[in-house]
């Protein structure tokens, strides 16, 4: 029935359905295309794993940039609305994570590419930060609305400095502890709101319970930045990592049934960057530790991940080829 409709309607109402969070599938491939970078320098993976996944990643951001171009000129009160939502608004930062992810794959291609994708990235999800740090500070919030998409800017902050060792840009050091600082200070209260909402109020509905795996996202991202920003892996960036560890373990037992009591939609793409990040931060733990356990563990999390942004991946292409753009979208 909904097939049939949706191929009634003109182009432009099929692009009316294209959510904003679905740049969250071009942040799991490019996060697990550095992930195969890093194994790539660790454990000497072949390069095609990590390139072919970073094109592929290209690819995807792409297509969602000239698709949700096109929902902004022929259905921008459907993209106002989406902004203003108290939840679906955080999931702008996607983008501009994306612009701050992207420039990792591409530097080795082209520098100056990369390097003026990530200013408009850094300058854009400063911005978004800033906007939506006043929203929640001028209106009076609903708790039922702290989800673990409100932790989307937090992560964004985190992402500032990760591609700047491979820019070649003036050193940023300020630019690097404004990320990092922000990130964290923000990841305290909002991961402690989102929290108590879970113990206290209403379960999630479905649809939104893959996106609980947002939460190790400040832990397995914190860590990656602290140790960009301070070049070394010290008590705090072993804290992180280890918050991560848990998380993810909590959240998997948490979600493991969710394949079959949560319909397929864009907020599973929720879970392929904390994934991605974990993995990430796996690697980088495990070659400053030079510890066998450690490396079962990164290879562990790489594999997890690997398996998990594909099947993403895959079910979303065959989901789109049926014309399931809008129910994946609800």
């Amino acid at each position: 029935m909904t097939e049939t409709v949706i191929s009634r309607q003109p182009h432009r109402s099929i692009v009316a359905f294209l959510p904003v969070g679905l740049f969250g599938s071009t942040m799991g491939l490019t996060g697990l295309s550095v992930a195969w970078r890093q194994a790539q320098i660790r454990y000497e993976a072949p390069p095609l794993i990590a390139d072919t996944i970073g094109l592929v990643a290209l690819l995807t951001f792409a297509a969602l940039v000239i698709g949700y171009a096109a929902k902004v000129m022929t259905a921008p009160a459907a993209v106002v609305a989406e902004f203003r939502h108290p939840v679906a608004g955080n999931l702008f930062g996607t983008v501009f994570i994306s612009l701050l992810l992207i420039p990792i794959v591409l530097a080795p291609y082209s520098l100056l590419l990369a390097q003026a994708i990530w200013l408009i990235g850094a300058v854009g999800m400063v911005v978004f930060a800033w906007t939506i740090v006043s929203r929640w500070m001028s209106d009076r919030q609903v708790v039922a609305h702290a989800t673990p998409a409100w932790i989307v800017p937090v992560v964004g902050m985190l992402d500032l400095p990760l591609a700047l060792p491979s820019l070649g840009l003036p050193p940023m050091h300020g630019v690097m502890v404004l990320g990092l600082a922000v990130g964290l200070f923000f990841a305290i209260p909002i991961f402690t709101l989102v929290f108590s909402r879970l113990l206290f109020e209403e379960p999630l509905p479905p649809a939104l319970q893959p996106s609980l795996m947002i939460l190790i996202a400040p832990f397995a991202v914190g860590f990656s930045t602290y140790v960009v920003t301070t070049g070394q892996i010290d008590l705090l960036a072993e804290s992180l990592y280890v918050l991560s560890l848990f998380m993810l373990v909590v959240l998997v037992g948490r979600l493991r049934h969710a394949a079959t009591c949560c319909p397929f939609n864009v907020s599973w793409w929720a879970i392929s960057f904390p994934l991605a990040a974990t993995a990430i931060a796996g690697i980088r733990f495990a070659t400053a530790a030079a510890s066998s356990v450690a490396d079962v563990i990164a290879l562990l999390l790489l594999g997890f991940a690997t398996l998990a942004v594909l099947a993403l991946l895959a079910r979303t292409l065959w989901g789109m080829a049926r014309g399931e753009l809008a129910a994946m979208s609800s």
